[in-house]
C-alpha cells in the first residue's frame, strides 16, 4: 500500500491532496472530510474542497472521485458540463442517482484504512 508523506507546511497542503486523489482507484470515491483526516487536519474538509477546485489543471487527478459525505456531487458545477462529474463516476462502474452516489459503503474509499 502507498502512503502519502504528509507536509505540516500550509504551503503543500493542496499538493498533499492531490498526492491522495491520485491514489483513489477507479471504481471508488472518497469524501472530502476523508482526506481531510487522513491528512491530519479532520476539520479540513473545506479546504480539500477547495483543492478539489484547483485540481481541474491538474492532468493525473480524478476529482470526480471526490464527494461529500453523503456521497453528494458538491463538486458538479466546477465540470463542464456539470453532469460531467457523474458521466465519469458512471463510466467507472460508480451508480450515481439524483448526483448521489448509490451503494455508499460499497464504494467508498478511505485512506485512512487503505493507506496504512
Amino acid at each position: 500500500m502507498a502512503t502519502i508523506e504528509k507536509k505540516s507546511d500550509k504551503h503543500n497542503f493542496f499538493e498533499d491532496v492531490f498526492e491522495v486523489v491520485k491514489l483513489i482507484p477507479k471504481g471508488r470515491v472518497t469524501s472530502y472530510g476523508a482526506i481531510a483526516r487522513y491528512l491530519g487536519t479532520g476539520m479540513s474538509a473545506r479546504m480539500v474542497g477547495w483543492a478539489m477546485n484547483a485540481a481541474h489543471s491538474e492532468k493525473k487527478l480524478a476529482p470526480h472521485r471526490v464527494v461529500n459525505s453523503q456521497g453528494l456531487l458538491t463538486g458538479k458545477h466546477h465540470f463542464s458540463p456539470s453532469s460531467a462529474m457523474a458521466s465519469r463516476l458512471k463510466n467507472e462502474g460508480v451508480k450515481v442517482k439524483k448526483d448521489k452516489v448509490q451503494d455508499w459503503e460499497k464504494v467508498f474509499w478511505d485512506p485512512s484504512q487503505e493507506l496504512l
